[in-house]
């Protein structure tokens, strides 16, 4: 069972929600609310304070924010370790007996089980916290290979450690995979600059090894469904995008290895008519779109997975994005017929069901709301989009505690009907946001979480193929 902390402090949470939530409907019944146009917020004055960009590598993660969107209020933040710089750090241990008795055993415990894991064990329940540790003391001979990087480019870090951008006189840099996260809210609140959430990324940017583009997407009653969704894939194309314009820079306007590539005044014309003058650095000098990750935390699950379903049907279109994976924690799924957890646990911990109900009716028009919708409910008949066998690899993470559970697992399970690879693990005793929320990140279940996901999407973004590469 959680502990009494964890306990405490969601009655706490459930009462501070239930008045906001309430409150907006109340609002929006009367008109005060969703009349105010498609600009939209991104996050609430009354939430917790947001953690400013830090463009400087203090922690191993610089970051700053971009607003993407001139009629919107859509916006990213950008998260790039340090590792984009140099190569991990070299460890001198040897993969046999590093894992003691003590903590990696306790670790170990905080993992219920995993469901239709394939691919020699990926990410066993059992032994999960063990692989991570190996990993992490693994001669980087593994690694160098997989991201094509063998020098360090310690000239773009000046005196003071901040980062100054794309540097296309060097061509030694590390190109790392692009991670699009969705933070969780019930579509209402939250923010992707938030305390909790900018240390979320951080965490999982340096376990990764990817650049990690938290989407400040517009949140209900402000702007509905499909607000966003469309939000979301907004994001995507717009990665596409910086891509191209990266390539027509760096082909008409730009240096490379100290030789002039503008030709003439003409062609640097001709950039800027392309928009190259407007290319964001860090992704231009860093990002892999070609191996792209999508990772939904609760509605972010939902949001992810309508972008995969959305990048599925586009194919060439947004090439060189690729989505090679996705991964979805504790998605926010619903239906109308209640399953096993939903009845069992209608008052779980921090989100029970009344409460998500509220947040569907948020988002939700009255003329659409129905828990059937297909944004609620990714198992509802005749569903539109690609079939289910196209979709990208799919990780499930899901809690003990969580009444929205079963359906997170029943999806997983119709993807591995048709040769999806769509592991599930479940932790036990864990609660719904139990790696993300504030109070919780700093347990170890939640850096264990983190370490599980690091392990699988290491798999899917290798460039060696289906393989570890650490």
């Amino acid at each position: 069972m959680p502990s009494i902390g964890v306990k405490l402090y969601s009655v706490f949470f459930k009462f501070m929600l239930k008045h906001r939530l309430q409150s907006r409907l109340q609002a929006l019944e009367n008109d005060a609310v969703g009349g105010g146009g498609s600009f939209g917020v991104t996050s609430r004055p009354d939430e917790e304070t947001a953690a400013a960009p830090n463009p400087s590598f203090t922690d191993g993660v610089a970051t700053k924010d971009i607003h993407i969107d001139a009629v919107t209020s859509l916006s990213v933040r950008v998260f790039l370790p340090d590792t984009c710089l140099h190569l991990p750090e070299t460890r001198s241990k040897s993969r046999v007996g590093v894992s003691s008795s003590g903590s990696d055993e306790n670790r170990a415990l905080l993992r219920r089980y995993s469901y239709g894991s394939s691919n020699n064990g990926v990410v066993s329940s059992s032994n999960g916290g063990v692989l991570v540790k190996r990993a992490q003391n693994v001669d980087n001979s593994y690694r160098r290979n997989s991201y094509g990087c063998s020098i360090d480019d310690s000239n773009l870090k000046s005196e003071n450690g901040t980062y100054r951008g794309y540097h296309p006189a060097g061509n030694n840099f590390r190109r790392l995979p692009v991670m699009l996260q969705f933070h969780g809210g019930g579509f209402v609140s939250g923010s992707n600059d938030s305390v909790a959430n900018d240390l979320f990324c951080r965490r999982i940017a340096r376990l990764c090894d990817v650049i990690v583009l938290a989407v400040g997407y517009r949140l209900a009653p402000e702007n509905k469904y499909p607000a966003a969704f469309e939000d979301g894939l907004k994001v995507l194309h717009w990665l596409a995008k910086q891509a191209n314009l990266a390539e027509c820079s760096k082909s008409l306007g730009g240096t490379r290895g100290g030789v002039d590539l503008r030709r003439s005044e003409s062609n640097l014309h001709v950039a800027d008519a392309f928009g190259a003058s407007m290319v964001e650095p860090w992704l231009a000098a860093h990002g892999d779109p070609s191996r792209c990750v999508l990772l939904g935390v609760s509605c972010g699950g939902n949001i992810a997975d309508y972008v995969a379903r959305k990048a599925v049907e586009a194919g060439k279109l947004l090439d060189p994005v690729k989505v090679v994976a996705q991964v979805l924690m504790y998605p926010f799924f619903i239906g109308s017929i209640p399953t096993h957890s939903e009845i069992k646990m209608a008052n779980s911990y921090f989100y029970d069901k009344a409460m998500c109900i509220l947040a569907w009716k948020l988002f939700l028009s009255a003329e659409e709301f129905s828990l059937d919708h297909p944004a609620a409910n990714p198992l509802v008949p005749g569903r539109e989009g690609p079939p289910l066998k196209k979709m990208p690899p799919t990780l499930t993470v899901v809690a003990e505690h969580d009444s929205m559970r079963d359906r997170a697992i029943a999806y997983s399970e119709e993807l591995r009907k048709v040769n999806v690879d769509a592991p599930v693990l479940e932790y036990k005793d864990a609660v719904h946001e139990f790696a993300t929320l504030d109070m919780l990140l700093k347990t170890p279940q939640a850096q264990a979480c983190a370490e599980d996901i690091s392990i699988w999407v290491k798999k899917h973004i290798s460039l060696r193929g289906h393989e570890f590469s650490y």
